[in-house]
């Protein structure tokens, strides 16, 4: 085996060999021709010519080897469902749907948007649209009218998936009502919405363009549906995600660059073998679900778990219980979701076997050390970090395990993936950083495989976006703060849009809450760049504790504040100290986990927050209010 240093330096000198070989791990019906094309910067087009699909990827070419090994495993703590297909079940369902999706005139290339919550049918529906080469674009269940109508106007999709509610820690969400005003909202007019019927919404909605799905099922129960073979850089999906202007983004992503790029993560990254059980607790309304609980799994013969609840209920010692039950060798999820079972009673955990759990992988977010300490220390297995974005389909900085057992830095996600050609550079010149120099996380052209392709019908905008904003480079931002260390770990510090500048000095708010969750008070900790009047922008804290009685006696909470504001001059000098320290037991957040911190600092400048269409919890930012005296 090379060592990490040997192949990644043949990644980044030699992509058109090192690929090739990777290429190895799927099946191409047609073998390419070329492997990159780069003769239209900074576009890039891998496996040129070559043909294949990503459902017989993930499940046809499996049938002879593994017909009666779980495929998927899906347990619904919303409604107590637990059910197991093995790959030939999941072939079936696979076809039934792809034959349901025929019957309703979608061909290769329309759109099908899919709005459904964690249940087996979004996966079929996914596996589907990749069978007969369709395009999917899954819009995270439960999204507001207005953001769904958003995403309907840019795809223009054939149909609409969805479902007659959703579920979360036990209240409803009927979707239909969203759905209907999606479309009464949306300039373009869908032909059709096919309906899963889960019997859970209160009321429901009779419209003529409603397709039951039971029925079609039904009639296509025995139906065998041939993939279509695409083009390599066919797109397979279409993915939004945020943008500065207020309109999302459609990632646009190919098909055989990233079966590709998804096997090699699954062997280099992840250590997952066919046979093993992966648990990835996220939603398929994300990249990681699209990547990690759908896709590379299966693509490497492994069975998927796929979760519809909270990790908490009914209680937090459910996500073990799953590991103990379906013998869980690899789990995926984010921070977020351990910070909060770091509140729980430790008893849960010990009370389930752990042993079948080989490593936790964690990402979406920065992972804050005292976190990462009290998971490794609790479950006295590896945890690693990784660092990747909804652009670039799979991990860009990760500890590449199945490489090279490189030890793990705590406060570091890792180092730069195959194929990443990863430099921090300083955000004025474009000059590349010196080690330990904070500068912008970029990566040089050509992007790797799996890789976003372009913004969907918008070639502009991911030039505009991507690649023109350091001075004199053509190289991609990914506008994160970061620094590098002299073995070429990278820690993140934050966006570049959630920097504060303080009297001069930048300061990322990731290297403020660091400090802060150092104490062992702290559960969680958002800081904000404020406005003010001498200094430009101040830090503010919003803190949970651990404890919330703590601050209850007289004096207890200004005590308080002074022992967190003093841990922040011991760890980064009195200029990052934050301005006010505010004590609340919830931080608002939005569903899939991710902290609000534009409307939190809306909020600290006495601004309107906005609509916050997928805020979990409203009730946390009426506590931010009051905190703040608003």
């Amino acid at each position: 085996m090379p060592t990490y240093q040997e192949a990644y330096r043949r990644s980044i000198e030699e992509p058109e060999a090192f690929w090739a070989e990777q290429a190895r791990r799927i099946h191409w019906q047609t073998p390419f021709d070329q492997v990159l094309d780069r003769s239209k910067p900074p576009f890039a087009r891998w496996f040129v010519g070559g043909k294949t699909n990503l459902c017989h990827n993930a499940v046809d070419r499996h049938l002879a080897s593994r017909a009666q090994q779980d495929a998927l495993v899906y347990v619904s703590t919303e409604t107590g469902i637990e059910r197991r297909y093995t790959y030939a079940e999941l072939h079936a369902e696979v076809n039934r749907m792809a034959a349901v999706m025929r019957s309703l005139h979608v061909a290769k290339g329309d759109r099908v948007l899919i709005y459904l919550p964690m249940i087996p049918e979004a996966l079929f529906a996914m596996l589907a649209c990749a069978r007969i080469g369709a395009i999917h674009s899954v819009v995270f269940g439960g999204f507001a009218a207005p953001n769904l109508a958003a995403r309907i106007d840019d795809a223009e999709p054939a149909l609409i998936v969805t479902a007659d509610a959703g579920a979360r820690a036990g209240k409803v969400i009927d979707y239909t009502p969203l759905v209907d005003e999606a479309l009464s909202r949306a300039e373009y007019k869908v032909p059709q919405v096919l309906l899963i019927d889960r019997q859970l919404a209160p009321e429901r909605l009779q419209a003529s363009y409603l397709v039951s799905y039971e029925p079609l099922r039904e009639q296509f129960f025995d139906a065998h549906v041939p993939c279509e073979w695409l083009e390599s850089n066919e797109p397979s999906y279409v993915l939004y995600t945020s943008g500065t202007t207020g309109r999302p983004k459609g990632v646009q992503r190919d098909v055989g660059g990233y079966a590709v790029a998804l096997a090699a993560s699954m062997e280099h990254i992840f250590q997952g073998a066919p046979g093993d059980t992966m648990f990835t607790a996220s939603d398929v309304g994300w990249v990681v679900g699209h990547s990690y609980i759908i896709y590379a799994p299966l693509i490497a013969g492994l069975t998927t778990v796929m979760y519809e609840g909270t990790p908490i209920r009914p209680d937090g010692g459910v996500w073990w219980r799953l590991v103990e039950q379906y013998k869980i060798n690899l789990m995926f999820t984010a921070p977020t979701a351990i910070r909060v079972l770091k509140k729980q009673d430790p008893a849960l955990m010990e009370k389930y076997d752990l042993s079948s759990l080989r490593t936790l992988f964690l990402a979406g977010e920065p992972l804050d050390e005292p976190t990462a300490q009290w998971i490794q220390s609790a479950l006295k297995k590896p945890v690693i970090d990784n660092y990747w974005q909804t652009e670039t389909g799979w991990p860009m900085i990760a500890i590449p395990r199945g490489i090279e057992e490189l030890p793990t830095k705590l406060g570091s996600p890792g180092v730069p993936s195959m194929g990443f050609d990863l430099k921090l550079r300083n955000e004025a010149t474009g000059d590349t950083c010196a080690p330990s120099e904070k500068g912008v996380v970029t990566l040089s052209y050509p992007l790797p495989p799996g890789c976003m392709q372009t913004v969907w019908r918008d070639d502009k905008r991911f030039v505009d976006t991507y690649w023109k904003s350091v001075p004199d480079q053509m190289v991609y931002s990914t506008f994160d703060w970061g620094v590098q260390d002299e073995d070429g770990y990278v820690s993140i510090l934050g966006r570049t849009d959630d920097v504060i500048n303080v009297a001069g000095h930048r300061l990322g708010t990731r290297e403020i809450e660091e400090a802060l969750s150092a104490h062992p008070a702290v559960a969680e900790v958002a800081v904000v760049g404020i406005a003010d009047s001498v200094k430009g922008q101040a830090a503010a804290a919003f803190v949970v504790l651990r404890d919330a009685d703590r601050i209850n006696a007289p004096g207890a909470r200004e005590g308080m504040e002074a022992e967190l504001c003093h841990a922040v001059d011991s760890q980064l000098g009195a200029i990052a100290r934050p301005a006010r320290v505010h004590f609340v037991t919830m931080l608002p957040k939005t569903r899939s986990g991710k902290l609000l911190r534009r409307a939190i600092a809306a909020l600290a400048e006495g601004r309107d927050p906005g609509e916050l269409p997928t805020i979990e919890d409203p009730g946390a930012l009426m506590q931010v209010r009051e905190a703040l005296g608003n």
